[in-house]
């Protein structure tokens, strides 16, 4: 399966990479190392490579079809990027953009793109390098970001982005496209169109959000950052290391995942691979994983 149809909406999965990345123990560390093995099943081979005990992961876009318009939802890593804070993701040569046009798009038919968040795997396709600069990648686009995202990680206000996992990023990937005047900044909530609306969900970071799809009789929720791993379904109160506010991201996992099971919504976290959306259910004081919905990728 390439694409589904919800509502009026046609959802394509675009990947730019997937596979191991971290040691489950330190991507969580106050997960109990029992529920690896018990949810075994589950996470192997998709989500887990237990030969290694390595979280794995997709970097993907969520490409959407609504009401005549060309949505991307986040967009990976990028290419040819000084990342000196990861050594997988330093100066990648990856083909996304031919991933995309596979999928019936090239980057002059792009009408909107929406960082969920400001992290580095989400905003990595924004730009590109022509003639030795950074200029947008999708030059028709309007670039939707979370106001408090914008301040946060720009480094003029926070001298915590040296050295760290976003160090370089607001200067390659967000700058680039603000001083072309193509950022559009936004806080609380935000109406794109009457399928579709960007909600704050602070606590991985301050300005991290999702994308909630109401069309006819179909829900979805385009997660973002709001879990790693589908173990956060069965264990919600535990994070990720990345986690800025542990006690928000409980809090607001807890909330939408209580959502998408009261909504049948669909779930398509940003980083599932192989087995990448979801729907969820009530159970007991939390939540397990009611059905599977696989798609395939470009």
């Amino acid at each position: 399966m390439n694409e589904i149809k919800l509502g009026d909406v046609t959802i394509t999965r675009v990947e730019e990479t997937h596979g191991p990345i971290m040691p489950a123990a330190q991507f969580f560390p106050d997960l109990p190392a029992p529920a690896w093995q018990e949810h075994h099943a589950t996470l192997v081979p998709d989500h887990l490579d237990d030969q290694n005990d390595l979280v794995k992961v997709a970097m993907q876009t969520w490409l959407l079809r609504s009401e005549g318009r060309t949505i991307l939802i986040d967009t990976g890593v990028g290419n040819g990027k000084s990342r000196p804070a990861v050594d997988a993701w330093d100066h990648l040569e990856l083909d996304y953009l031919g991933n995309l046009e596979r999928a019936g798009v090239r980057p002059e038919d792009v009408d909107l793109v929406v960082n969920t968040h400001l992290h580095v795997d989400h905003v990595g396709w924004n730009t590109r390098l022509v003639d030795g600069a950074w200029v947008p990648t999708f030059p028709n686009a309007t670039y939707l970001m979370p106001k408090a995202d914008f301040e946060f990680f720009n480094p003029a206000t926070n001298s915590g982005m040296a050295g760290g996992v976003n160090e370089n990023v607001f200067e390659d990937s967000v700058t680039p496209v603000h001083a072309a005047g193509q950022v559009q900044l936004w806080e609380g909530s935000h109406l794109i169109d009457t399928n579709l609306r960007l909600e704050s969900a602070p606590g991985h970071t301050p300005g991290s959000s999702v994308v909630v799809l109401s069309s006819g009789n179909d829900n979805a929720l385009f997660a973002g950052d709001l879990m790693h791993t589908p173990l956060q379904v069965t264990h919600p109160d535990h994070n990720s290391c990345f986690c800025v506010d542990p006690v928000q991201s409980r809090a607001t996992r807890r909330r939408l995942l209580g959502w998408a099971a009261d909504t049948t919504a669909l779930v398509l976290p940003a980083h599932f691979s192989g087995h990448s959306a979801l729907e969820v259910e009530h159970r007991g004081d939390g939540f397990a994983i009611k059905n599977w919905a696989p798609f395939s990728r470009y």
